[in-house]
């Protein structure tokens, strides 16, 4: 038998009436499944517990996630292969804590929603893979290291040390924020993962069958970014966002890696420097995506690949034919000496009155 904990979040606020049907009908429907469990309703929250045979629960569980009732459903804990049911005196239970002025059970609802907070804020710093694994009952920790393959993707904003030292810290976060926010969910919606942000630069990884998908979430992420300067307007620094992308395609090790003091679930290896050796090399081809010929081949679509040449990367052993993509997207770029002269440019135009100046430090 399988038993999960999950909480979600009410759409609308709910009667006790309305409670109390889901409750009956919680009831009826799990008690010809053989589903028991129990359902609390705390203000803006849902808790429940199901336990029941493993598909049961699983397919009851589909039906939850589609009730439009609630959102934002959060799998608190999942367990495998239990032998005893907790709950094995009624299919289902419904319990409004709402109703009551019992101080321990107020007190136990403040504590349902200081978990639900808590755990809402460890899976906005936690990496999706750890997440995946916690949600599916295994334990992270347990998770041996092995050797596999994927497509690594790199990228981050191009002249940002420069740019950061002469904006305010204000315009530098909000830069940072919305790059990596919209590089990573074009990652996510393309099937992909983000692994992890180093200060402006996401790393993130893709199965090694979806080259199509890495590209796609590039080529969106740059259309997004154009439309961030399209509307900056005259000043502030999101006129002067670009950004670069590396791909390449390869073996990696995945699993746990670190200390007992912080651990990550990562991927490491030749593959992955070689795909930040790749961004780096956009500024110098002025392209903003360079992929490498295991990207080129794993690709399914008719993306117009155009070759750049062989170049020699650091720790690689020899040169290798880099290539891009033939889009007008990919070939507006710059490079930090072109940025300097454009916000000189903007200078020249404040001086002249032709122009708000924008916000500089320098």
């Amino acid at each position: 038998m399988k038993r999960i904990m999950y909480v979600s979040t009410v759409t609308r606020q709910l009667s006790g009436a309305e409670v109390d049907e889901i409750g009956r009908i919680s009831s009826r429907n799990n008690l010809k499944v053989g589903i028991t469990g129990i359902l609390f309703s705390a203000h803006e929250f849902f808790f429940q517990i199901l336990e029941g045979d493993e598909d049961a629960v699983d397919r009851t569980l589909v039906r939850i996630r589609n009730d439009p009732r609630h959102r934002d459903l959060l799998i608190l804990k999942a367990e495998h292969d239990i032998s005893e049911r907790l709950f094995a005196k009624w299919s289902m239970r419904t319990i409004c804590l709402n109703r009551t002025n019992d101080l321990i059970l107020q007190a136990l609802r403040i504590m349902l929603e200081n978990i639900t907070e808590s755990h809402r804020i460890i899976e906005r710093y936690t990496q999706p893979a750890v997440l995946k694994f916690l949600t599916e009952g295994i334990n992270p920790l347990s998770v041996p290291v092995k050797k596999t393959e994927h497509i690594i993707l790199f990228g981050d904003i191009v002249a940002f040390s420069y740019l950061s030292e002469r904006f305010p810290v204000e315009e530098v976060a909000d830069l940072v924020s919305q790059f990596l926010k919209v590089c990573s969910s074009r990652v996510v919606e393309s099937g992909g993962q983000v692994n992890k942000y180093v200060g402006d630069c996401v790393m993130a990884y893709f199965p090694p069958d979806e080259a199509d998908g890495a590209i796609t979430a590039c080529l969106n992420t740059l259309k997004d970014i154009q439309q961030l300067r399209s509307g900056a307007g005259e000043s502030g620094l999101m006129r002067f966002l670009y950004c670069g992308f590396g791909l390449t395609k390869g073996p990696v090790i995945e699993g746990n890696i670190g200390s007992p003091i912080k651990m990550d679930y990562t991927v490491l290896g030749d593959t992955v420097n070689l795909a930040a050796r790749l961004e780096g090399l956009t500024r110098n081809i002025g392209k903003a995506i360079a992929v490498t010929k295991s990207v080129r081949d794993a690709c399914t679509q008719p993306w117009n690949f155009v070759a750049m040449g062989d170049f020699e990367l650091k720790g690689q052993s020899r040169s290798l034919p880099i290539y891009s993509l033939d889009d007008p997207v990919v070939a507006d770029i710059r490079t930090q000496e072109m940025l300097v002269g454009d916000m000189q440019e903007v200078n020249l135009k404040i001086d002249s009155g032709a122009a708000t100046p924008f916000s500089s430090q320098s």
